[in-house]
């Protein structure tokens, strides 16, 4: 699905009764625009601003040569559920210089995808210290980028999660493996809630 670039306002809040907000983090080319594109009902907006070299001497391009664009600000895609229910989903720039824009996006957040490039395992740790200190239920989708290959429990150990925390493969590109991320985090969600309100998850599809 393509995407167009807008100045159009996003809503950083979602104040209807029944909008869930999802954030993607992660770092520097992980895909989390591609992830959004993917599952998003609706042409998502996007930031998007073309790279140039002199961004190469900001931003670190050593593992993502053959990126050709840039999320600047924020990406935005819609999700319904049902009638009554809609997922909002919101992508953040993976860029350094733009993490001051991440605390104000978890504000009213439902839950996080932590995108992660096996090739950069240490570009997760902010978005992943970010969301604990937030207290944002948050799970790990690693992206298929045909880097190392490493077994579950090494990547659980090198991003130092918690048992609790799913971890999941997916591929960004697909829009089956995209909205199985979404259902595991939905459903980590509502596990986490009814265990604090002693009651029994519901199951989600979308």
């Amino acid at each position: 699905m393509d995407s167009a670039t807008s100045d159009a306002r996003i809503p950083l809040h979602v104040t209807a009764e029944n909008g869930l907000k999802i954030v993607v983090v992660g770092g520097f080319g992980a895909g989390k625009t591609t992830l959004i594109r993917s599952v998003s009902e609706i042409r998502p907006l996007n930031t998007e601003e073309t790279m140039t070299r002199a961004g190469e001497h900001v931003d670190d391009i050593s593992e993502v040569r053959e990126k050709k664009a840039t999320t600047v600000a924020f990406d935005f895609g819609r999700i319904t559920l049902d009638a009554r229910n809609v997922l909002y989903l919101f992508g953040a720039p993976g860029q350094e210089r733009f993490w001051f824009l991440w605390d104000r996006l978890f504000s009213g957040t439902l839950g996080a995808v932590v995108l992660v490039d096996t090739r950069r395992i240490d570009d997760s740790w902010y978005a992943i210290d970010r969301l604990e200190h937030h207290g944002t239920p948050f799970i790990v989708a690693c992206n298929d980028f045909g880097g190392p290959a490493y077994a579950p429990q090494q990547i659980r150990e090198a991003l130092d999660l918690d048992p609790q925390v799913p971890l999941l493969d997916c591929d960004a590109r697909s829009r089956a493996s995209g909205k199985q991320v979404l259902i595991t985090l939905v459903e980590h969600v509502a596990n986490r809630h009814a265990a604090q309100n002693h009651r029994p998850p519901q199951e989600l599809a979308l």
